[in-house]
């Protein structure tokens, strides 16, 4: 039951996804720039989880150790989550909410499948299997097929 939790909450946040690209671009259509709306996208995100972050830490008791990570690590996925909503507020006007939705999954993919083959970043190292390889030829046949019909 616990497993199907975790699923249909990746399910929920897939859809987030989707949904987060069109009102970025209407918001890049409104303000005339792709970037100043991700920056915006980002700038609010940022202010809420910040927020949230100093609930938790209180009502937990606990504090944040700031020196433990390595510095990169603060900016790696800000910059990687900001080209992400960037380029989507760029391509969804272009190319469609389902076309750009499969070709995210079909890069999340690839991307997973090679990160977990390497253990990216300490993460458990799984082998690419033919079911694996099989999966990942599908959705991106797929892709291809919403991208061009």
């Amino acid at each position: 039951m616990i497993g199907l939790f975790w699923s249909l909450l990746g399910i929920l946040s897939g859809s987030f996804i989707a949904i987060q690209a069109p009102i970025n671009s209407q918001l890049a259509r409104g303000l005339g720039l792709s970037v100043a709306a991700a920056a915006f996208s980002f700038l609010s995100g940022a202010i809420v989880l910040g927020l949230v972050t100093f609930v938790v830490t209180r009502a937990q008791g606990i504090s944040l150790d700031w020196k433990a990570p390595a510095p990169w690590l603060f900016v790696a996925g800000g910059l990687l989550g900001g080209s992400y909503v960037t380029i989507s507020t760029l391509l969804i006007p272009r190319i469609g909410a389902a076309a750009l939705m499969a070709l995210i999954v079909a890069g999340q993919l690839l991307a997973g499948v090679l990160m977990d083959r390497v253990g990216f970043l300490g993460m458990a190292v799984r082998e690419i299997s033919l079911g694996r390889v099989a999966g990942a030829v599908l959705l991106m046949a797929g892709a291809v097929l919403i991208r061009l019909t």
